[in-house]
């Protein structure tokens, strides 16, 4: 059975919905592949806040080997019978329809705007990091204890610095394997990964220049990573469900390193059109109070608001 969201309330039983909610979930799947492209937001932060998380989770899950057995024999409606597939389809069809259709304009805005647009998802993720820790049913030393070494961790990992690394298919599909798991841990940024991998421009380049070959072999090594690293995490939640929210609360607190709008940049490197980009920064506080201080505060607010409204557009329907 479902609740009223249409959520699963048994991980083997596909919850059901109309046409309209499914759109829904297509809506969400788009804020997520809006946050993916930015290197420093999880897509995962926002499929937490959007309340479709541990459905996600385990509907990749759901994608085991007796399905992908179907699916190679050509079984395609016992397959689909087993499958989570339209849940699935929607949300990957929002994140495409977001990496495809912002990818640019996302581009343009870092390069252009970058305290304004790191502003607002910083407003965003804190205010998440209070609505998810209202998830964990019971605290203790353990979940305090789990927050505290998931923040240290993830704050040294956003702290790293891009390396040079071959842009041969092989790499290119490790990179989406790795960069996917981080993608689906609130916190991580699958983006931020493949940073420091160095192969963010270079896979960014391929969606703005439609390079087919390369967005293949990064999804292939993405669709293995998901489905390996999904089944952790529903144990995960099946077993330790305070714990493991404890910990994506930690790494949502972590990358706030990262999302800090105001940065020095200490080092740089020229990327392969011969531009310079940062690749060691620092943060500090914002020089004097400006316009742009203004509307960055005021674009911080925006986004802690809006997680509020959704989290209360969902207790209202609960």
């Amino acid at each position: 059975m479902t609740n009223d969201e249409g959520q699963m309330t048994n991980e083997n039983i596909i919850p059901q919905r109309n046409f309209k909610a499914y759109l829904g979930v297509v809506l969400r799947g788009f804020f997520m592949g809006a946050s993916d492209v930015v290197p420093g937001v999880s897509g995962g932060t926002m499929a937490l806040i959007l309340g479709i998380y541990e459905e996600l989770i385990r509907s990749i899950k759901a994608i085991d080997f007796t399905v992908i057995k179907l699916l190679l024999s050509f079984k395609i409606k016992e397959a689909l019978d087993i499958a989570p597939w339209k849940f699935l389809l929607s949300v990957f069809a929002g994140i495409l329809l977001a990496i495809f259709s912002l990818a640019q304009a996302i581009e343009w805005t870092l390069e252009n705007q970058p305290v304004l647009i790191w502003s607002f998802f910083f407003g965003l993720v804190l205010a998440s990091v209070l609505m998810v820790s209202k998830r964990i049913k019971k605290w203790s030393a353990g979940t305090m204890a789990t927050i505290a070494a998931a923040t240290l961790a993830a704050y040294i990992i956003v702290g790293m610095v891009p390396t040079q690394t071959p842009n041969a298919l092989w790499f290119v599909f490790l990179s989406g394997a790795i960069a996917i798991c981080a993608m689906i841990l609130p916190g991580i940024s699958g983006s931020f990964i493949l940073v420091l991998l160095g192969k963010y421009e270079y896979i960014l380049g391929a969606v703005n220049n439609r390079d087919f070959v390369t967005l293949i072999v990064f999804a292939l090594g993405a669709g293995i990573g998901i489905i390996s690293f999904a089944r952790f995490l529903s144990w995960l939640f099946d077993r330790y469900h305070d714990l493991t929210v404890a910990m994506l609360i930690g790494l949502m607190l972590g990358s706030l390193r990262k999302i800090w709008p105001w940065k020095e940049t200490l080092s740089t490197m020229l990327d392969r059109h011969g531009q310079l980009i940062p690749i060691e920064q620092i943060n500090i506080l914002p020089p004097v109070f400006t316009t742009e201080v203004a509307l960055a505060i005021g674009l911080a607010i925006f986004g802690f608001a809006i997680v509020f409204a959704l989290e209360s557009a969902a207790s209202r329907k609960a």
